[in-house]
């Protein structure tokens, strides 16, 4: 049975952050059905929920995130139906 799952992450505003962060979540085999980013002022790193289904654990994937160089970090919020 998969549940969704928010990640909220903050990354750093660098060329291909985002794509690495959603490539890491779909090459692991998670679901992303949602993305939502803003630059946050006035440091301007990025404030990213990225809502996901998967039947795996997602603290899995936030353990993966945090490895990326531009992933400054990452919470795991279960999202109710």
């Amino acid at each position: 049975m998969s549940s969704r799952y928010r990640l909220d992450l903050v990354l750093r505003p660098a060329e291909g952050a985002l794509l690495r962060a959603l490539g890491v979540a779909t090459r692991r085999g998670y679901t992303p059905v949602a993305v939502d980013a803003v630059a946050s002022e006035p440091d301007g790193r990025w404030q990213v929920r990225l809502e996901i289904d998967s039947a795996r654990s997602p603290d899995q994937l936030a353990r993966q995130l945090e490895k990326l160089y531009d992933c400054l970090s990452v919470e795991v919020v279960p999202c109710t139906p």
